[in-house]
Formats: C-alpha cells, structure tokens, sequence
C-alpha cells in the first residue's frame, strides 16, 4: 500500500555530486522547517559521492510526515548544485514543479567562494514559507564563527538571485 503525500507536505530534492555541501544544505533546510514548527523527514542517497559521484538528499516537512523519500514525480522543488546532475535528478520533480540551478547564483558569487551550497538555499528560501530569521538561525547553527559572515553573505546572495526574476 502506497501512502500519498499530504498536500501539506513540501517535498524538495537537493542534488550534485560529492564535495558540493549537499548534505549540509539539506540538514540546515531540515533545521529550518524544525525550527519553524514542521514535521521533518530527511533521507540521503550518497553514491560514489567521495569520488565526485551522484549524491542527493530528500527533505520532507509538513503537519505529518511519513516517509523521508520523496517519491518520483512528487518533489515541489528540485535544487541541482551540478549541471551534469540536471537530467539525472529531474524525474523527481512533479509537473508543475520549480527547478533551481547552480547557474542561477554561481556569476554573482566571489570566484574562491565554498558557500554555493548555502546560496542555493537562499534561493530556495524565496519560494519556501519558511521564515527568513529562521534560515539565518540554521546557518548561525551549523557553522562555527569564522565561517558565519560568509555564508551569510552567500545565502543573501541567494535570496538577491532569486528575487532578481531569475528563479
């Protein structure tokens, strides 16, 4: 027996390969939706990831949860940190579904920067309810002093991009 998502639960696929911060962007989502109240589901999918291999995460939150797997067809938002990852990542995103990728925030990012990961996230946060103090607690939480102001500056970076029209 199958279990339908609640239409309350957001589904999102964050997707790349080894080394890109996948699974730190989708424990700081997991943190967020925590944080702001939700239920949370999160699983991940690591590949030959040490090895820049395929490495994806699935975040579910919502009223009630009960599966971490978002099902093919049903994410309401596919994040691909890695173009070659596009095509391999896309049967997860519904119909009417938002996919973000890398190219949206990686020109407007300091050339040495580490923190793409953290900008695709404030991209994602545009199209998330999911409040902004939130997300910036998340980050303050997941990272130590002397990284905080960067990827800050990154996740704002993000949310700029977004806003921009561009995703």
């Amino acid at each position: 027996m199958s279990v339908k998502p609640s239409k309350s639960t957001k589904n999102i696929v964050l997707a790349g390969i080894g080394g890109q911060g996948i699974v730190k962007a989708s424990d700081i989502l997991a943190d967020v939706a925590f944080r702001a109240g939700h239920d949370v589901k999160k699983a991940e999918v690591h590949g030959m990831s040490q090895r820049g291999g395929s490495v994806q995460s699935d975040v579910r939150y919502g009223a009630q949860v009960l599966s971490p797997m978002v099902p093919a067809g049903e994410a309401d938002v596919l994040v691909v940190m890695e173009p070659t990852q596009v095509e391999n990542n896309r049967h997860w995103l519904r119909p009417d579904g938002l996919l973000l990728t890398v190219e949206l925030v990686e020109k407007r990012l300091p050339a040495a920067s580490k923190a793409v990961n953290i900008a695709m996230l404030g991209a994602l946060s545009r199209h998330l309810d999911l409040p902004e103090k939130t997300w910036h607690e998340a980050i303050a939480a997941a990272f130590p002093e002397k990284l905080l102001a960067a990827n800050l500056e990154a996740f704002a970076i993000g949310r700029d991009a977004a806003q921009a029209g561009k995703g």
